[in-house]
């Protein structure tokens, strides 16, 4: 396959299909929602969930035959490597912020291939705002190209921090957030991510991210010259949860230096 013959192609669709996704989720606000405990009384999943992972598996499987899906609802493929072409959903991103504040909550497409990321979608779909990459070709948001970071160090920005990472009782979170101007929270990995793409934030830190929460982010990051890696600076394993940490260059090379003073290990 060649993406760069197929990018506009793509792209037209993956577009479609996400402001499609956007309008059925906005209409389900008046709804009563089915919502489901996965994990535990934070990680929930709704009907709204499984219908979106399930409308973008139907095009894809339409539009672009015999390649695998990895999703968060499981709805796609058992994906146990990463050849070929594998496209990562997460339909609703922030379901926890979906269900209590209609708000802050993010779809995610990625598109990968041989391992390496080529496309990456997040639409904030409240703010109206998608973010967007292509390898090699940068990122934009809302079509309008966004500009290479500035190499902005911990103490000059802010940062976000997942809340399970906040709880540890190691004090890696509070000692982050001492260095830096200060510690916002949000509950998307994916707005979070594109926060710090856009320049808002310095660095996003999580305990915990599994593949659809990181891949697409980990396309727009890049793009704009941010390193995305696990918390200890280790390659993202997309194929399982990561402790990770999406930053400007000299940030990222800050955490991780705190995070090794503090002698807790994450693998």
């Amino acid at each position: 396959m060649n993406f760069l013959n197929q990018f506009k192609e793509r792209n037209q669709l993956i577009k479609e299909w996400i402001y499609e996704a956007a309008e059925t989720i906005k209409k389900s606000f008046d709804a009563e929602l089915e919502i489901q405990q996965k994990s535990n009384r934070n990680d929930l999943v709704t009907n709204m969930d499984k219908a979106i992972e399930k409308h973008f598996i139907e095009k894809i499987h339409h539009f672009f035959p015999g390649e695998r899906i990895l999703g968060e609802e499981g709805f796609g493929d058992a994906v146990h490597s990463l050849d070929g072409v594998v496209w990562i959903i997460d339909p609703i991103d922030g379901t926890l912020n979906f269900i209590k504040q209609q708000d802050d909550f993010a779809i995610m497409i990625a598109v990968y291939e041989n391992g390496e990321g080529q496309l990456g979608y997040i639409y904030d779909v409240m703010q109206d705002k998608l973010y967007a990459a292509q390898v090699g070709e940068g990122a934009s948001c809302n079509g309008k190209q966004l500009s290479p970071i500035k190499d902005t160090s911990l103490k000059e920005g802010l940062v976000a921090i997942s809340s399970a990472l906040m709880s540890e009782e190691t004090g890696l979170a509070r000692t982050v957030g001492r260095a830096s101007s200060g510690v916002r929270l949000i509950g998307s990995a994916g707005i979070e991510t594109v926060h710090v793409a856009s320049g808002r934030l310095v660095a996003y830190l999580a305990a915990s991210l599994a593949p659809w929460d990181i891949a697409a982010g980990k396309v727009i990051a890049e793009e704009v010259g941010l390193v995305y890696t696990k918390l200890n600076g280790d390659k993202i394993d997309l194929l399982q949860k990561n402790p990770s940490l999406v930053a400007t260059p000299t940030a990222h090379q800050e955490i991780v230096d705190l995070l090794n003073s503090n002698g807790k290990s994450y693998m």
